[in-house]
Order: structure tokens, then C-alpha cells, then sequence
């Protein structure tokens, strides 16, 4: 079984795309282009992490943005998972203090991620979705997700990381995904499946572009239960999901990934 290191290192190399800040209902705002660069040290456990960004509209010059970074270790706020795709946020909502979460999914040369944003007082208030292809691949990206690419039944298998115990647990599963009458995502788990999260009353789905949807709360507090969840559809019938959920304390309880097949579909 890989470690959580081992499967950050799936991440490795160059990766040039773009940041898109969302508004609430999903349109963009905003749009800038980015290199980021992860680069092992030969022989050692260290990681340098490098980031340009550029303005808006700016196909090249200088970089408005860099950030520098190295990581010889990982914090309890991220998860990674076996193909490299990982969530990391918040580990305690609390009053006065922004919450946040970013959910990053990896499929060969692409990635797709996108970080949520909700202001000090819980609101939520907009998203920022970053398209990412490696160095010298072309970007290939996916169509903007329509709800007949999400209706249906899917199987796969879950894996789940909990806060006071590192390693994941796995579990087949299978859900239908419908489309609830408030604009949310209903997605109900089979009976011999482990129990679904999110969906709940006042949770909204926005259908983003690339192949991708988010789904949360309106409003997150610290006393009251809840979950956030990111999607991508790297393929056509094929999906991955990253889940974060948080108990009724606030308090982070677990991250799951999902990696599914839409039913009858052939996997591969």
C-alpha cells in the first residue's frame, strides 16, 4: 500500500494551465494563466514546490504571483490517495474565521482542481477552478459537465481516510445520482453500500467546466453537521469524486475518494 507521500509524488513535474475565480452561481470572473513545478531532490525526502501566475489576459512577460514552497512532510489538513488525486482544507470550522477546501484530481498529463471559498461568517462566496496539463502535453480538455454526463447509476470503489488514522480503508460501492428540484445533487448509495454524504437540504451543485461539479452548503457552522464535494469526469462514463465531511463540533471527520464507472459502462 503506497504511503500519503508516495502518492503526493504522483504529482510530480510541470504543469502549466489556468486559474478561474467563479462567482457564487458558477460564471467566471477572472481568468489567468499559471506554471506550477513540483521537483524532487535527488536522493532526498524534499519536495521544492514553484508557482507563476500571470494577470489576466497576460499571455507572457513577468509573472504577477510567485510563491515558493518546500515540503519534506505533509500536514493532517491534506489527504492523497493512490492515483495522486487529494483534498486538503479546513480542520476546524469556527467563528470569525474563513473556511475553506481544495479538491485536486489527477488522470495522466491532466489535472483538474478547485479550491472553495466561504467568507469569515460561513458564506459561501465563490470558487476558484485551476486546469492543469503536464509540460509538452496538449491541454485536452474536457467539455463543461451537463447533467445527462452525471444522472444514472455508478460503481467503483470508495476510499476513506479518517482524521486520527492515516491509512485508508476501501469498500466497493453504488450509487444513482438524480438532480434535485432546489438545483443540489441527490446521490443515494445501494444497500450494500457504505452511506452516502452531502446532498443534504440547502446544498447547491453548480456544473462547472471540464468535465467538473461542486457541491456544498450555503451557509457552514460549526454546529451543524455537513460534507463538501468535488467532482470531475476525466472520461466519459467515468468519475471521480472527493468528498470532506465535518461533524456536528465543526471538527474535520474524514475524506473519501471515489473512483466509479457509470453502471453497464465497460471499465478502463
Amino acid at each position: 500500500m503506497a504511503s500519503q507521500w508516495d502518492n503526493f509524488l504522483c504529482n510530480l513535474g510541470e504543469w502549466h494551465g489556468t486559474f478561474a475565480n467563479l462567482a457564487v452561481d458558477g460564471s467566471e470572473r477572472e481568468v489567468s494563466r499559471s506554471c506550477l513545478c513540483l521537483e524532487q531532490e535527488a536522493g532526498e525526502r524534499l519536495v521544492h514546490f514553484r508557482l507563476l501566475r500571470y494577470p489576466p489576459g497576460q499571455e507572457g512577460g513577468e509573472p504577477s504571483r510567485q510563491v515558493h514552497q518546500e515540503y519534506r512532510s505533509l500536514g493532517r489538513q491534506v489527504v492523497f490517495f493512490d492515483s495522486g488525486s487529494f483534498c486538503k482544507g479546513s480542520l476546524q470550522v469556527a467563528p470569525g474565521t474563513a473556511f475553506g477546501a481544495e479538491f485536486g484530481f489527477l488522470a495522466a498529463d491532466r489535472r483538474h482542481r478547485l479550491v472553495q471559498l466561504h467568507d469569515p461568517k460561513g458564506a459561501f462566496e465563490g470558487l476558484v477552478l485551476i486546469r492543469e496539463h503536464r509540460a509538452g502535453t496538449p491541454p485536452a480538455e474536457r467539455p463543461p459537465l451537463a447533467w445527462d454526463d452525471l444522472e444514472g447509476t455508478w460503481s467503483g470503489e470508495a476510499a476513506t481516510v479518517v482524521a486520527d488514522w492515516p491509512e485508508a480503508s476501501r469498500a466497493p460501492c453504488r450509487f444513482t445520482i438524480c438532480r434535485q428540484g432546489h438545483g443540489g445533487i441527490a446521490i443515494a448509495a445501494s444497500p450494500d453500500s457504505p452511506p452516502e454524504a452531502g446532498g443534504g437540504d440547502g446544498d447547491r451543485a453548480l456544473l462547472l467546466p471540464d468535465g467538473g461539479y461542486f457541491q456544498a452548503p450555503a451557509q457552514v457552522s460549526h454546529r451543524h453537521a455537513f460534507a463538501v464535494e468535488a467532482g470531475w469526469l476525466p472520461a466519459p462514463d467515468r468519475l471521480e469524486r472527493l468528498i470532506r465531511r465535518y461533524d456536528a463540533s465543526g471538527a474535520w471527520q474524514s475524506a473519501t475518494w471515489i473512483q466509479a464507472h457509470r453502471h453497464g459502462a465497460p471499465v478502463g
